[in-house]
């Protein structure tokens, strides 16, 4: 049996945790919604209650690569711990439970990995891809073949656009406006510094605003990820559910089969950078990829035996 390996991403929105056989083979993979970003945009600080509700999490998690016998670890912060002038508090209670210390990724790191992982299985023929990770509080953009040529991070993300701008509920058709307005501004961005991703062949998109648009397409009363892996989303299916998304109230918008009540909240929000995206470079549709940068972070450790 090849060495269990494991990766835990601690973001924005969400923590998660990939429990891998050799890097080939998933024995388990959990995500939970612990949103460690709240209200980071606003004070540069983690939220206490928040910090809490991760080390929960990081609990759990030791106490499932205990049950499958894990070798190594490779975790990670993103956004939220780039933003926030606090972050040792809580490096130093997830380093305790999980026992090694969270590495603070650079947008461009982060990137590279969620590339490294999302294109692992795909057929190089297919290529160039622009890889896109939309997170809760940044957005990580990365366009290559076999390898990111590429990479570029920008400061949008499902938490972070819904706290800066949208206040009522449902959200009101200038607040979506503006969502949509600031996003593309950030895509131009990305357009000029990234020109490659004006030619690549394939939309790869990630994290769970993707696949949660995918889940919800799909009718899918409990999440079923051989049904979201790799699962062709079209651009009509995408302003679909936008639209059907952004015009509910969250009361009613949870009772969509698909969509987790704890990301009810943001995921107006994280669907309006992505349809911003596929009208933005033109793609027709968006190959959904549960492989991400925790499959990244699995590789990395594999090169580092």
């Amino acid at each position: 049996m090849a060495e269990l390996l494991a990766a835990i991403d601690c973001g924005t929105n969400s923590t998660r945790l990939l429990v891998s056989e050799g890097g080939t083979h998933t024995v388990e993979r959990l995500m939970r919604i612990t949103r460690l970003g709240q209200g980071v945009d606003a004070t540069g600080a983690l939220a206490p209650d928040a910090v809490t509700r991760t080390l929960d999490v990081l609990q759990e998690y030791r106490q499932v690569m205990d049950r499958h016998g894990v070798g190594r670890v490779r975790m990670t912060a993103t956004s939220a711990a780039r933003d926030a002038a606090n972050r040792d508090d809580f490096f130093n209670g997830a380093e305790e439970i999980v026992g090694v210390r969270p590495e603070l990724l650079t947008g461009e790191q982060e990137a590279r990995l969620s590339f490294l992982g999302a294109t692992n299985q795909l057929d190089a023929a297919d290529g160039p891809f622009l890889v896109v990770d939309i997170g809760g509080g940044s957005t990580e953009f990365a366009v290559g073949t076999t390898e990111p040529e590429a990479v570029l991070s920008v400061d949008i993300g499902c938490v972070r656009l819904t706290e800066k701008f949208i206040h009522h509920d449902p959200p009101a058709p200038e607040e979506l406006s503006q969502v949509i307005s600031v996003t593309k501004d950030y895509l131009e961005d990305v357009a000029r510094e990234l020109p490659a991703a004006l030619e690549a062949k394939r939309f790869v998109g990630l994290a769970g605003t993707v696949s949660t648009v995918a889940a919800v397409e799909q009718g899918l009363a409990e999440y079923d990820t051989e049904k979201i892996h790799h699962f062709v989303l079209t651009h009509d299916a995408a302003e679909d559910v936008f639209r059907t998304l952004a015009i509910e109230k969250r009361a009613d918008r949870i009772h969509n089969p698909g969509l987790e009540e704890a990301r009810a909240d943001v995921i107006v929000a994280g669907t309006a950078i992505l349809v911003a995206i596929m009208r933005f470079f033109e793609f027709d549709e968006c190959l959904v990829s549960e492989a991400d940068i925790l499959d990244g972070l699995v590789l990395s450790l594999l090169e580092t035996t």
